[in-house]
């Protein structure tokens, strides 16, 4: 039997599984890594990417889970934070390491306070340090 796609309470019957949204932002930083044996020990910089995902089984009144504009919002905001600073001058990079791995868990705990809801929630960040090397935390 297939769902009615125009009736909002046969679509949510219809959702038996997850949908993962996915945004993208990004910053420009420099940084260096404190105890690290090779160049990125010295004063460096990037074109960071962020990749935002958030997971939810419901669907609103309008059919989304979670709208795409809010995603964005709160992740430039995120961004804006690091963008075109020194993180190793920035809490909490002044005493861990600012590691794409450090980075993307700084992002998650950032984005989860202000994305997450009962229906939706922030389940994993994708930090890009460059073209070939990334890092995905996932909670």
């Amino acid at each position: 039997m297939n769902a009615n796609m125009n009736d909002p309470a046969d679509m949510s019957a219809a959702a038996k599984g997850q949908f993962t949204l996915t945004v993208e932002v990004e910053f420009a930083a420099a940084h260096h890594l404190r105890d690290y044996e090779g160049n990125c020990a010295r004063l460096h910089g990037h074109n960071w990417k962020v990749i935002v995902e958030m997971t939810g089984a419901r669907l609103n009144a309008v059919g989304m889970v979670v709208d795409f504009k809010t995603m964005k919002k709160a992740a430039r905001a995120a961004a804006e934070h690091l963008d075109h600073r020194y993180l190793n001058e920035i809490p909490p990079f002044d005493t861990i390491n600012p590691t794409a791995e450090h980075i993307a868990v700084w992002f998650f705990d950032e984005l989860s306070v202000t994305l997450n809801q009962p229906t939706a929630r922030v389940s994993a960040i994708t930090i890009w340090e460059n073209d070939r090397s990334a890092v995905t935390y996932r909670a």
